[in-house]
Parts: structure tokens; C-alpha cells; sequence
């Protein structure tokens, strides 16, 4: 039986959950992440990316075997009541040369610095991953590191807000990516229905470079 897991592990790799499916594996477990999951899919930004073709919805961290989530930061620890809510919902644009990402997600209260304002490196840790997953389609296999991160804060962020970071690769070289990218305050609505960008809270540029041994790596941030 201590197995079965192991292997259902193996498997989630090896097989991970299509972008499409990874829309019905999060089931709200409280009222709360119930409301803040509708607000999300339903906003004017989530309901106006969907009709456009060339955007790729889904829940990327939902393609983590659910075994391996616990021991992986953004897929486990950092996901849960009173922290990042619902996994980020996520729309790319895959298949450009320099592909883009836009995400939106809820930031609870769990996770400040100083009261009732994110810490800053909450939101580093989410522009490092954004970054890197928008870039990560125009790369030979798929998958990087972090080679630098240059972070520019403009203004706090409030916990208990909905934000959106937007990402796009700027330069592909070989093995190497740039990136650019921001994470604003989700607007709520008015003339524009919320399309328009937000408060930008954090800025970042990063190069991503992808290891030789990258083919033979396990893809726990799958953009296929």
C-alpha cells in the first residue's frame, strides 16, 4: 500500500492534468474560498481573456501530483485559508514567440509583513514563479531557473485583495529568457467592467536560463 502513492506521483508527472482539466480539480472547501473563487472566474478581466483565442486558461498548480503539494511552496504551503485562498487563476499566451501570462489571485491576511500589508517577498515569490511560467513555453524543454531577479516595489499591498500579475517575455536567446513583469491591484469594475490596468503595487525584470539537463527533468510546472 506505501506504494500506491509513490506511483500515483510518478503518474501525476508523467501525466499531469490537461490545462482544461485542471479548471474542475478545485473544490472550495469553505464559504469564504467559495466567494473569492466566483469572484475570480466570473470578473470582467477572467470573462473577457476567455473569449480570446489566444489565451490558454487554467490552474497550473493543480498539474503537482497532490502527494508532492504539501513540500512545494507555491502549490502547498503558500495555498489555504487566510493565505493565497484558490489556486491563481491563469491565462496564457503559449504559443507566441514571446509568449505572455496574466494571473489573478486573492492575498489573505496570513501572509503580511507588516499588519494588513503583503510581504514583499510574497510578492517576490510570485513574480519569480509568473515570470519564469511565462516564459517557459519558448524555451527548448519547457523549464528553467532563476538566473536574476531585479525587484522595483512602487506602493503596498493591502492584504485581502485580489491582484493580477502580468507577465511577458521580452527576448528568447537558446537557453536563455528575459522577462517582464508586475503585479497591480484587480480593478472592480465601472465604464471599463475592470479591464483596464490597476495600481501597480511591484515591478520585476528576470532572466531565466534552462539547464542542459533540463530534457530529463521532472515538469512540475508544466506549460504543456
Amino acid at each position: 500500500m506505501a506504494a500506491a502513492p509513490v506511483a500515483e506521483t510518478i503518474n501525476g508527472f508523467v501525466n499531469p492534468p490537461t490545462d482544461h482539466e485542471t479548471l474542475s480539480l478545485f473544490h472550495p472547501s469553505t464559504p469564504q474560498a467559495q466567494r473569492i473563487n466566483d469572484h475570480i472566474t466570473n470578473h470582467p478581466l477572467s470573462v473577457h481573456l476567455r473569449t480570446q483565442e489566444k489565451w490558454i486558461e487554467s490552474r497550473p498548480h493543480l498539474k503537482i501530483p497532490p502527494a508532492m503539494r504539501p513540500h512545494n511552496l507555491t502549490g502547498g504551503t503558500l495555498l489555504g485559508e487566510g493565505k493565497i485562498e484558490v489556486p491563481p487563476l491563469t491565462f496564457q499566451d503559449k504559443d507566441s514567440e514571446l509568449p505572455s501570462l496574466v494571473q489573478i489571485s486573492y492575498i489573505g491576511a496570513a501572509l503580511c509583513g507588516h499588519p494588513g500589508i503583503v510581504h514583499g517577498g510574497l510578492l517576490a515569490t510570485m513574480l519569480d514563479e509568473g515570470l519564469a511560467r511565462a516564459c517557459f513555453p519558448a524555451l527548448p524543454n519547457k523549464v528553467g531557473v532563476t538566473a536574476s531577479l531585479k525587484i522595483d516595489y512602487r506602493v503596498p499591498c493591502p492584504a485581502e485583495s485580489f491582484v493580477v500579475l502580468r507577465a511577458e517575455t521580452t527576448k528568447v536567446e537558446g537557453r536563455k529568457a528575459w522577462v517582464k513583469g508586475w503585479i497591480e491591484i484587480l480593478g472592480e469594475g465601472g465604464e471599463d467592467g475592470g479591464l483596464k490596468e490597476g495600481v501597480k503595487v511591484v515591478e520585476a525584470e528576470a532572466l531565466f536560463i534552462e539547464p542542459k539537463g533540463a530534457k530529463g527533468m521532472a515538469r512540475v510546472y508544466s506549460s504543456q
